[in-house]
């Protein structure tokens, strides 16, 4: 049987376009965390890339080498931070896309048991992809993470523990606002990366960024890893300052945490994933 589709006529064909448009605009309007691809994300970029241009223009042609060694060595500690929170924030989005989170808090299982399970788990893939980011920068940049010792144990520690207290912001977030915000589990990182001067001095950053660069914990322990990779002294002034900011953060994001779950649970907002 053929089945004939009904006409589309020049006058009733803008009509339905525009109200395509309009059901979209209005579902943006609604959903505040949409801007985020269109409107935040390109300043991010222009942001990141202009400030590595800036950062190498400055090291001028005698300094290339160190350059180079210092952008190498912040994609091997960024990955931490990146793998660390992809780890968790995925494995929550895993559990509420099999429609187990209902029957995960039926049971037994206690929040904090599951989180650190699953940071624990996570720490196996953090092992897997450092350790591949780090091959490739001795084999093709000759930057050998193994050279710095023992100094960059605690630039790693707190990077690790910044990328889990990532994953638990983002996790409460989307308790609150529902999975349609599960972009912030790459957004939120990457409006992250170049503020907190993984690759290049803050200094190379606009004056305007400045400010919130310098409220991060995170720049204080890339700043470290820094000065570690290029062979220079344990600044343990920079180490002290970023334990101190990731503490707060911890403690800050858990209080948010508790109180999202909480939410979550006593509004029924679990009917979202049912």
């Amino acid at each position: 049987m053929i089945v004939e589709l009904p006409h589309i006529g020049r006058s009733t064909a803008p009509r339905r376009i525009s109200a395509v448009m309009i059901r979209h605009g209005y579902a943006t309007i609604r959903t505040p965390h949409r801007f985020f691809d269109f409107g935040i994300w390109p300043v991010v970029d222009t942001i990141f890339y202009s400030s590595i241009a800036k950062y190498a223009q400055g090291a001028g042609a005698s300094a290339s080498t160190r350059a180079t060694l210092l952008v190498a060595a912040g994609i091997v500690m960024w990955h931490v931070v990146y793998q660390s929170q992809l780890a968790v924030s995925t494995g929550f989005f895993e559990e509420v896309n099999a429609r187990q989170l209902p029957s995960l808090l039926a049971t037994p299982l206690r929040p904090v048991e599951w989180l650190a399970g699953a940071a624990l788990q996570g720490l196996v893939k953090v092992a897997i992809g450092v350790s591949a980011v780090s091959l490739t920068a001795a084999v093709l940049y000759h930057f050998n993470v193994t050279t710095t010792g023992v100094a960059m144990l605690p630039v790693m520690a707190l990077l690790l523990l910044t990328g889990w207290a990532l994953a638990l912001l983002v996790i409460g977030v989307v308790m609150f606002l529902g999975s349609g915000t599960e972009m912030l589990t790459f957004g939120l990182l990457f409006v992250l990366l170049p503020l907190s001067g993984a690759f290049y001095s803050t200094s190379a950053l606009p004056a305007a960024c400045r400010p919130i660069s310098a409220v991060l914990p995170t720049t204080y322990t890339f700043r470290a890893a820094r000065a570690v990779a290029g062979g220079d002294p344990s600044p343990w002034s920079q180490i002290g300052i970023a334990a101190v900011g990731t503490g707060a953060l911890i403690v800050a994001v858990v209080a948010f945490a508790v109180v999202a779950l909480h939410t979550f649970q006593r509004r029924g907002f679990i009917s979202r994933y049912l």
